[in-house]
C-alpha cells in the first residue's frame, strides 16, 4: 500500500538524494562568494575577476546541473557537465594530492 501511494514520488527523491552534493556545494558558493573567489585568488594568484569567473562557473555549473537533472530534461549532458566540476575542482582546489580528502 506504501509503495503504491510513493511510488510516483521515489524517482525525484533518488535523483534528489543523488545530485544533493552539488546542489549544496552551488548554494554554498552562492552564500561564501567572496570566501571562495579569495581562496582561489590567493591560491593561484590569478586576480579577483579570473577568481570570480571560476568561483561562477562552479556556481553556475552545479545549479544548472542539478536543474536538468531534477528536471529529466538533457540528463546526460548535465551528469557529464557536473563530472566536470568535479574535475575542475580537483584541480583548482588541489584536492588531488590530498590522500585524506580523497579516502573521505
Amino acid at each position: 500500500q506504501f509503495l503504491r501511494v510513493t511510488k510516483q514520488y521515489l524517482p525525484h527523491v533518488a535523483r534528489l538524494c543523488l545530485i544533493s552534493t552539488f546542489l549544496e556545494d552551488g548554494i554554498r558558493m552562492w552564500f561564501q562568494w567572496s570566501e571562495q573567489r579569495d581562496y582561489i585568488d590567493g591560491t593561484w594568484s590569478c586576480g579577483y575577476f579570473l577568481a570570480s569567473i571560476f568561483v561562477f562557473l562552479n556556481l553556475f555549473g552545479q545549479l544548472s546541473g542539478c536543474i536538468l537533472v531534477l528536471s529529466r530534461n538533457f540528463v546526460q549532458y548535465a551528469c557529464f557537465g557536473l563530472f566536470g566540476i568535479i574535475a575542475l575542482q580537483t584541480i583548482a582546489y588541489s584536492i588531488l594530492w590530498d590522500l585524506k580528502f580523497l579516502m573521505r
